[in-house]
C-alpha cells in the first residue's frame, strides 16, 4: 500500500506539474512576445523621429548638430546607444557605450544600406542581448547618404520572464502540496482500509476456511469484486473442463479452425508420435545488434501454421542457421528451445558454408528449379556443381533428421518446398517406419517443360520417397503424375491420385495454403479508420491521389510487375479522367540480388516505373510509386487497408498469398482484387476480377472496372471471398495436410 501511495503521489506531482507548466508556458510566451513587440514599436517610433532630424543635418554636413542630436536622445530607458554612419559605413557619430560594443559597422546596417530598407533583429553584442535597428538615411532626392543604428538592451525582458516563472513555480508548489495532502487523506480513509479488510477476507476464502463476510459499508466500492472471489476457483475449473470438451467437439463439426483447435486436432492425430518439420528458412533468427543479440521471426505463413502444432506436441523444427548470432545461441548439439519467451519445442540448426548455400540455394534451387517450375520465360540454369551441392545439403539435412529421430517409434516428418526434393527418399531409406510428407509450394510444370532438367529422374525418385506429396491445386498434382508416368517406371493410379514405385505408395493431393483471417480489433469505426489510413499514406508518400492501387511482391520475374505497370499505363491512356487521380503503389522487396537475372530484373522494373512516371506525372501526382525495400506485415497491412484495388498479376504462381492477405485485411468489406488466372488463388477467389496478365489492355480495363464498380457489388464480392478465406485458413491447411498424412496406411 505504501508503494501504491508513493506511486500515486509521484504521479500526481508529475501530472499537476506538467499540466501547470503546459498551461503556463503559453502565458509566459505571450508575455515575452508582448515585451518584444513593445520594444520593437518603441524602437521603430523613436528611429523614425530621430532619422528625420539626422537626415537634415547629414545632408547639410553639420556633424556638430548630429553629435548634439545623439547626446540629447541617448538617455532613454534601456537604450544602449545610437550610431550614425556615412553612406560607405564609416562612423560619423556614436555614443560612448555603443562604441565599446561595436568595432565597425554592424552587418544589419550593411544589409539596410544595400536593400534600402530598415533591418531589425534580436542579437548579441559581446555577450550582451540586444535589439538592433538599422535604417538608411536619405537626401532630399531620395539617394542614400548614410545610415543610423539604434541599439536597445533586452536583458530586462529575460529578467521579467524569470520573475513570471518564479511566480508560476510558487503557484505550482502550492497546488501540489494541497492536492497531495487531500489525496493521502482519501487513500488512507477510503482505499487502504477497505483493501486491507478485503485482502484478509480473500485470504480466508483461498484457504477454504469459513468466514463471515464483512458488512457492505466496510468493503464499500470493493464489494462487487469481493462477491466474485468465493466462486472464482470453482468457476475456473468448470471453464477449463468445458474448454477441453469444446475443443474435442470442434474437431467433429465445421467450426472455424484456430491455432488452439489445430493443436488439439494434430495432437489427437499424432497419438503420441513426434512431429519433425524441415524447411530452409528457420522460424527464429538470432542476429547481433551492436553488443546484444536480438531475435526476429521471419514474415511467413508457414510459421503461423506449423508453430502451434510443434508447441502442442513438443516437436522439432530442422532448418538452416542463417542469423549472425545463431551459432552463439545453440547448445553443443546445435539445438535450442523456442519460442524464446515460452519454450515449447526444439529448433535444430543445420550449418552451410557459403559455397554450399551458393550452389544448393541460389544455384540449383533458384536458378534451376524455380524458373523451370514457373515457366516464366527465364531460361533455367543447371550446373553439375550446383547439383552436387544440392545432393550434399539434402544429405546434411537427412543426417540431422535421423539424429533427431533416434529412438522414435513412429516419427512424422513434414518437409517444406523445392529445396528438399531428394530428402524424402533419403529419410525413407534410413527410417522406413517414418511417415513422410513433402509440400511443394511452387507450381509443377507439364512433363515437356520438366524434361529440361538433366536430373529429372533423381528428383522424381527423391520425391516419391514421401508417403504424401502435396501441391496447392489439382492441376499441379496432375502435372506431377503425368511427369512420373512419362519419366519413371512406376504405376500411376489416376483414380486415387497415387503412385507406386519400388513397392511404395505415394499419395499426391492438393492442399491450398492460406492465411489467418482475424477481425479488425482497432475499435475505430471501420470507414473512418480506413479513410484515415489512406490519407496518412498519401501524406507520407508526398503525392496527390484520390484512388490507390497496391501490389505486394518480391522483385521476381515471375510476379508480372512490369506487365502490371504497363497495364496501369494502358488504363491511364484509355481513361484519361483518372490521370492525376489514380496512383499505383508497388511494394517490391529485393530478393536474390546476387543472381544476375534478379539484379537485371530489378533494373528493368525501376526503368519501367521511371518511364511511365515521366510520361504522365504532373505536380505532386505520380501514376506509379515503387517502394523498393522490405516491409513488415504490419506496414503492408496499412497499404492493403488503404487501397481501392489490389493487383496480383503473377505470370505463374503456386498460390500467391498476397491475394488472400488483401482479402483478410479488408474487414470493411471494401476493395477489389484483380487476380491473375495463372495463380492458385484464382481457383478459390472466384469473386476477384480474373485477368490474363499477358493481356495488358485487358488488365488495364479491369482497373477501370474495379474503380467504377457499384459499392453493393464490391461488398458482396469481398464478403464471399472473406468467407472462403476464413473457413479455409492457414490452420485448416495444416490440419488437412497432417491429418491426411496420419490417416495413410503404411506398409510395414
Amino acid at each position: 500500500m505504501r508503494i501504491l501511495s508513493l506511486r500515486l503521489i509521484i504521479a500526481l506531482i508529475l501530472g499537476v506539474t506538467l499540466v501547470s507548466l503546459a498551461s503556463s508556458w503559453s502565458d509566459v510566451q505571450d508575455d515575452k512576445e508582448a515585451l518584444r513587440r513593445d520594444l520593437q514599436y518603441k524602437a521603430e517610433t523613436f528611429g523614425e523621429s530621430l532619422a528625420s532630424n539626422a537626415e537634415l543635418y547629414l545632408a547639410s554636413g553639420d556633424t556638430g548638430k548630429l553629435e548634439q542630436l545623439v547626446r540629447r536622445f541617448s538617455n532613454r530607458d534601456h537604450l544602449l546607444g545610437i550610431g550614425i554612419y556615412d553612406h560607405d559605413g564609416s562612423t560619423l557619430v556614436m555614443t560612448r557605450e555603443l562604441g565599446s560594443l561595436l568595432s565597425g559597422a554592424p552587418e544589419a546596417l550593411s544589409s539596410a544600406l544595400s536593400h534600402d530598407r530598415p533591418e531589425t533583429r534580436f542579437t548579441r553584442l559581446r555577450f550582451r542581448r540586444v535589439y538592433l535597428l538599422a535604417a538608411p538615411l536619405h537626401a532630399p532626392d531620395k539617394s542614400i547618404i548614410g545610415g543610423i543604428v539604434i541599439v536597445y538592451e533586452t536583458g530586462y525582458i529575460r529578467t521579467e520572464i524569470f520573475r513570471v516563472w518564479g511566480r508560476v513555480f510558487i503557484r505550482i508548489a502550492g497546488q501540489v502540496l494541497v492536492i497531495v495532502a487531500i489525496t493521502l487523506l482519501i487513500v488512507r480513509w477510503s482505499v487502504a482500509g477497505p483493501i486491507a479488510r478485503a485482502a484478509q477476507w480473500m485470504k480466508t476464502l483461498r484457504t477454504g476456511r469459513q468466514v463471515v463476510q464483512p458488512p457492505s459499508k466496510d468493503l464499500d466500492f470493493l464489494l462487487p469484486l469481493a462477491r466474485e472471489m468465493a466462486p472464482l476457483a470453482e468457476s475456473m475449473q468448470r471453464a477449463r473442463a468445458a474448454a477441453e470438451i469444446e475443443a474435442r467437439l470442434r474437431n467433429t463439426n465445421e467450426s472455424l479452425w484456430t491455432a488452439q483447435r489445430l493443436a488439439e486436432h494434430v495432437r489427437s492425430k499424432l497419438d503420441g508420435s513426434s512431429l519433425f518439420v524441415v524447411s530452409n528458412r528457420e522460424p527464429y533468427v538470432h542476429n547481433w545488434q551492436g553488443n546484444t543479440i536480438t531475435v526476429t521471426v521471419p514474415a511467413s505463413g508457414l510459421v503461423t501454421a506449423i508453430e502451434p502444432i510443434l508447441c502442442a506436441c513438443n516437436g522439432t523444427w530442422v532448418a538452416q542457421g542463417s542469423g549472425s548470432a545463431d551459432a552463439e545461441t545453440v547448445d553443443n548439439h546445435d539445438r535450442l528451445q523456442v519460442p524464446p519467451d515460452d519454450p515449447k519445442y526444439t529448433l535444430r540448426r543445420v550449418w552451410l558454408s557459403a559455397a554450399e548455400e551458393e550452389g544448393y540455394y541460389y544455384g540449383f534451387a533458384n536458378e534451376g528449379l524455380w524458373p523451370l517450375c514457373h515457366m516464366a520465360h527465364t531460361r533455367p540454369t543447371f550446373r553439375a556443381s550446383d547439383w552436387e551441392f544440392y545432393n550434399a545439403v539434402n544429405e546434411r539435412f537427412a543426417d540431422a533428421l535421423v539424429e533427431e529421430m533416434a529412438g522414435e517409434r513412429d516419427p512424422v516428418v513434414l518437409i517444406q518446398d523445392y529445396h528438399f526434393a531428394l530428402l524424402p527418399r533419403m529419410i525413407k531409406d534410413r527410417i522406413p517406419h517414418a511417415r513422410v510428407a513433402i509440400f511443394w509450394h511452387i507450381p509443377w510444370p507439364n512433363p515437356e517443360s520438366f524434361s529440361i532438367c538433366p536430373w529429372q529422374r533423381e528428383l522424381l525418385d527423391g520425391l516419391l520417397g514421401a508417403d504424401l506429396i502435396g501441391f496447392h491445386v489439382q492441376a499441379h498434382c496432375n502435372n506431377f503424375l503425368s511427369t512420373v508416368d512419362r519419366v519413371l517406371e512406376a504405376r500411376v493410379d489416376w483414380e486415387h491420385f497415387s503412385v507406386k514405385r519400388n513397392d511404395h505408395w505415394s499419395s499426391v493431393l492438393p492442399f491450398p495454403i492460406s492465411v489467418e483471417l482475424t477481425e479488425d480489433s482497432s475499435g475505430l469505426p471501420l470507414d473512418h479508420s480506413f479513410e484515415e489510413e489512406r490519407s496518412a499514406i498519401i501524406g507520407e508518400l508526398g503525392i496527390d491521389a484520390t484512388f490507390l492501387g497496391v501490389g505486394v511482391d518480391r522483385v521476381d520475374y515471375t510476379k508480372g510487375i512490369i506487365e502490371r505497370f504497363q497495364a496501369v499505363e494502358s488504363f491511364l491512356e484509355r481513361h484519361p479522367r483518372y490521370q492525376g487521380k489514380f496512383t499505383f503503389i508497388q511494394i517490391g522487396a529485393p530478393t536474390r540480388s546476387n543472381i544476375p537475372r534478379y539484379a537485371e530484373f530489378q533494373r528493368e522494373v525501376e526503368s519501367e516505373a521511371t518511364r511511365i512516371n515521366d510520361r504522365f506525372k504532373r505536380g505532386k501526382w505520380r501514376p506509379i510509386v515503387f517502394l523498393n525495400r522490405q516491409h513488415s506485415h504490419k506496414e503492408v497491412r496499412r497499404y492493403y487497408r488503404a487501397a481501392h484495388v489490389c493487383m496480383v498479376t503473377s505470370l505463374h504462381d503456386g498460390m500467391n498469398l498476397v491475394a488472400k492477405e488483401y482479402v483478410a485485411a479488408r474487414s470493411d468489406d471494401r476493395g477489389v482484387l484483380i487476380l491473375s488466372r495463372f495463380t492458385g488463388a484464382a481457383r478459390e477467389l472466384r469473386d476477384a476480377l480474373i485477368v490474363n496478365p499477358y493481356d495488358i489492355q485487358g488488365t488495364g480495363q479491369a482497373i477501370a472496372r474495379a474503380l467504377e464498380m457499384d459499392v453493393t457489388e464490391i461488398v458482396d464480392r469481398m464478403r464471399r471471398m472473406r468467407k472462403m478465406v476464413k473457413e479455409h485458413n492457414i490452420y485448416w491447411w495444416a490440419a488437412s495436410l497432417i491429418g491426411e498424412l496420419c490417416e495413410l496406411r503404411l506398409k510395414r
